[in-house]
């Protein structure tokens, strides 16, 4: 019998405000079919890792692909490590809009929400 904890921590979610947003930049960009929402974490930023959001019509063997109706994000295997169990949102307030994410394996993250620490 497989562990499914295994398979569970590795997951990542991708909310419908999310998928509304991507579906809509992937239509202003008259993005070619295929076209991915791919989010990475790199080193830097303030508080040592920081996500990177591009578009991305290609995938390789090491990515793996999270969908939420017709919207695809795909994301390395080393950055999925750290991004194991979070949640990718499209938040809209007063203040402005962007795309958040939220990571149970971020022991810390900056005011921007662009950078966090584990």
């Amino acid at each position: 019998m497989a562990d499914t904890s295994v398979a569970e921590s590795r997951n990542f979610t991708v909310t419908d405000s999310a998928a509304r947003r991507v579906s809509e930049l992937l239509k202003q960009e008259n993005a070619a079919p295929g076209t991915r929402l791919r989010l990475a974490v790199s080193g830097g930023g303030c508080s040592g890792f920081q996500y990177g959001f591009s578009f991305d019509d290609q995938t390789t063997g090491d990515d793996r692909l999270f969908k939420n109706g017709e919207v695809e994000v795909v994301i390395d295997e080393t950055s999925l490590d750290l991004l194991a169990g979070s949640e990718l949102d499209w938040v809209e307030d007063m203040v402005g809009s962007s795309f958040q994410v939220k990571n149970p394996n971020a022991s810390s993250g900056c005011g921007c929400g662009k950078s966090f620490a584990v």
